[in-house]
C-alpha cells in the first residue's frame, strides 16, 4: 500500500502539469527578416573607394553649383527701401541698370515682422474663410473677432493687419500696368477662399490695422488678401503685390507713385519695394548654388587629402576574406 501511494501521487502531478496552459512565448517567429539575415551589400570601404566617392560627388556637385549661382546672378533685381526716407509727394525715381525681362515681379518686403508669432498664426477662421454657412465662426479669431457687436468677415489679426502700402509706376510719362490677377496660389483660391464669402463688417473698429476690402468682391477674388493670409515663416520676407508685363531696358527710368500707409515703426520694421526677373531656377537666391560649391569643394579636399596620404605613407590593409560574413554568409 504504502509503495503505491508515491506513484499515484506522481502521476497526479503530471496529470495536473499537463493540464495547465502553456504560456505563450513572445518571441517572434524565425524569418531571415526578423533575424536581419537578408542578402545585402556590405561595401568594404578601402582607400580607393572613399577616395573615388568623394571625387564623383565633387564631380557632380560643383557644376551644379556653378550652373544654380549663374542663374541667380542673371536675375535683375531692384530694391528700394521707402519707409524711412521723406518721400516729396509720394514720388520715387529708380533706373534699370539691366535689361529685365517680363514678366517683372513687384514685391513688397518687411523685416521684423514675425507672422509666425503663435497667437498671430492661429488668430483666423479657416472655416468662415471657406464656407459663407460658417460666417459667425470667430471662436479662434481674438481680439478681432467681433466689432459693434457683429463677427468680422474675414476675422482675426492675420486679416486686420493686410498690407495697405500701394504703389503705381510710369515710364516716359506712360503708365506702366500692374496686373494683380494670378498673384496668390490657385490651390488656395480653390480650396481655402469661398466664392461665396464676402467681407462683412470689416475695418469697422475704432483702431485699423491695414487695408480695407471690398465687400461685393468675393474673398476668393480677394488676391492681396490671399497672398497676405500665407503666413511668412522668417521675420523677413517678400509677398508678391503684382507683375508688369512689359520689359525694361538699360537706363530707363521709372517713377513710382507710391503711399506709405503701413506702419513699422511700432515693431521697429523696415519696408522695401522689389522689383525683380526670374531665371529657370526662380528668383535670385545664391544660397543654393554656393551650398552645393562648399560641399563639393570639400569633398575634393577630402578626395585629394586622402590620395596624398594614401600615396605618401600608404597602411596594409587585411584580407576581407577572414570577415564573419564572407566566412559564413547565412549567418549561421
Amino acid at each position: 500500500m504504502s509503495s503505491s501511494t508515491p506513484s499515484s501521487s506522481a502521476g497526479g502531478v503530471g496529470s495536473a502539469d499537463s493540464a495547465a496552459p502553456r504560456r505563450n512565448s513572445k518571441r517572434p517567429k524565425y524569418s531571415k527578416f526578423t533575424q536581419q539575415e537578408l542578402p545585402a551589400c556590405k561595401p568594404i570601404l578601402t582607400p580607393r573607394w572613399v577616395i573615388s566617392a568623394f571625387m564623383l560627388v565633387s564631380i557632380v556637385f560643383i557644376p551644379i553649383g556653378l550652373v544654380s549661382l549663374f542663374a541667380s546672378r542673371d536675375v535683375v533685381e531692384i530694391i528700394d527701401r521707402y519707409e524711412t526716407a521723406c518721400v516729396p509727394d509720394g514720388y520715387k525715381n529708380d533706373k534699370v541698370k539691366k535689361r529685365m525681362k517680363k514678366p517683372i515681379y513687384v514685391y513688397y518686403q518687411l523685416d521684423n515682422f514675425y507672422q509666425n508669432h503663435r497667437r498671430y498664426v492661429k488668430s483666423r477662421s479657416d472655416s468662415q474663410l471657406k464656407e459663407n454657412s460658417s460666417w459667425d465662426d470667430v471662436s479662434s479669431c481674438k481680439p478681432e473677432d467681433m466689432s459693434n457687436g457683429q463677427p468680422i468677415v474675414p476675422c482675426g489679426l492675420i486679416a486686420w493687419s493686410l498690407f495697405n502700402d500701394t504703389y503705381s509706376f510710369s515710364l516716359k510719362s506712360q503708365q506702366l500696368a500692374v496686373n494683380k490677377k494670378g498673384i496668390s496660389w490657385k490651390s488656395d483660391r480653390d480650396s481655402k477662399f469661398g466664392k461665396d464669402v464676402f467681407p462683412k463688417n470689416f475695418q469697422n473698429g475704432t483702431l485699423k490695422g491695414g487695408a480695407t476690402l471690398d465687400p461685393s468682391i468675393p474673398l476668393s477674388e480677394q488676391e492681396d488678401l490671399i497672398v497676405w493670409m500665407r503666413t511668412a515663416a522668417l521675420p523677413t520676407f517678400r509677398k508678391l503685390y503684382g507683375k508688369i508685363e512689359q520689359d525694361l531696358q538699360p537706363n530707363d527710368q521709372i517713377l513710382v507713385t507710391l503711399d506709405n500707409n503701413y506702419n513699422t515703426y511700432s515693431f521697429n520694421g523696415k519696408k522695401k519695394l522689389v522689383l525683380s526677373t526670374t531665371s529657370w531656377l526662380g528668383g535670385k537666391n545664391d544660397f543654393l548654388g554656393i551650398a552645393y560649391l562648399t560641399v563639393g569643394g570639400m569633398c575634393f579636399f577630402l578626395a585629394l587629402s586622402f590620395t596624398v596620404v594614401y600615396l605618401i605613407k600608404p597602411r596594409r590593409l587585411g584580407d576581407p576574406s577572414y570577415l564573419s560574413w564572407n566566412r559564413n554568409p547565412g549567418g549561421h
